[in-house]
């Protein structure tokens, strides 16, 4: 197979484009005759005649069409990945997919993405609220670009967690169990009461499971759901008593729609962070998306 520079091949499109020598090289900013030479060079190395010269310009022979019409596709393709490389650096076109857990959505993800939406309305993103495991399995296997959870996420290297804010979790209750408000519960009275949990699957089980190992006890919840988004529901409809981080409990508690019960030991506070593949190069939108992320939250008392 002959090694023809790409450049002979460009020449050749711009001399049949225009059937001008002197055209086409004014367009390279060359002159004629290098251009001249390139297609002689381009003729040798295929072992054909493309052009008719004559005093009006040049004709394209039949095996100088048949190759302009591949070399017209190709070059066409090229000016359109050169314009789509540039809008992405210029972030005017581009896709992010991320997956996020549903804490992470409502806490931070969903006020950034209002920010870079209007900064940059023409990128695209694709997110997949899932469950902590559900989003690194995702990470893993190149679906998304990066993932948004709460710890612990279990990663190790080439991934990477990248804090963006601590989150509390508060043990809440409906109007029926108001009563226990007044004072501190211990843990180990907690199965004294339907108590409200995420499933098994999730990362938060996890977490509790963990946390009562650590005092000795074991986890037996009356109704397990699906999602952070049932808790708050079932618990308002005194279901049970459940786990809420702040940010699905805070309004409901404001509204005395729920009540904080103080436990006798602390719950660990947890962390929503970032977490990415090192080892996976990503995109300039991605790349700005997860600046903005990083990036602190302004003083609102500035």
């Amino acid at each position: 197979m002959n090694n023809i520079t790409y450049d002979y091949y460009r020449i050749f499109y711009y001399v049949a484009k225009y059937k001008n020598f002197t055209q086409a090289a004014n367009v390279l900013m060359s002159n004629q005759p290098n251009v001249s030479r390139a297609i002689s060079n381009l003729e040798n190395e295929l072992g054909c005649r493309l052009f008719v010269r004559s005093n009006r310009g040049v004709t394209l022979t039949p095996e100088g069409q048949q190759l302009y019409r591949r070399v017209s596709v190709a070059h066409r393709q090229l000016q359109a990945a050169e314009q789509e490389l540039a809008d992405a650096k210029s972030l005017q076109h581009g896709i992010v997919s991320i997956g996020v857990s549903e804490t992470a959505l409502h806490a931070i993800l969903l006020p950034r993405l209002k920010q870079f939406h209007l900064m940059y309305p023409g990128l695209r993103i694709h997110l997949s609220s899932v469950t902590t495991p559900q989003a690194i399995e995702s990470l893993k296997s190149g679906v998304v670009d990066f993932a948004i959870v709460t710890t612990p996420t279990g990663i190790s290297r080439p991934f990477k967690e990248f804090p963006l804010m601590p989150i509390r979790e508060k043990l809440v209750a409906g109007p029926r169990f108001a009563f226990l408000a007044d004072g501190v519960l211990k843990l180990k009275n907690l199965q004294d009461y339907p108590l409200i949990l995420l499933n098994a699957q999730t990362n938060t089980r996890d977490f509790y499971n963990q946390f009562f190992l650590r005092h000795g006890l074991s986890l037996r919840p009356e109704i397990e759901a699906a999602s952070t988004d049932q808790l708050l529901p079932m618990i308002k409809n005194d279901l049970g008593i459940g786990f809420l981080s702040d940010v699905f409990a805070k309004d409901a508690l404001d509204k005395k729609e729920i009540f904080e019960i103080r436990l006798d030991c602390e719950i660990p506070d947890r962390t929503i962070c970032l977490v990415k593949d090192l080892s996976r190069p990503t995109s300039i939108a991605t790349r700005e998306l997860e600046r903005l992320l990083l990036e602190p939250e302004p003083d609102a008392s500035c």
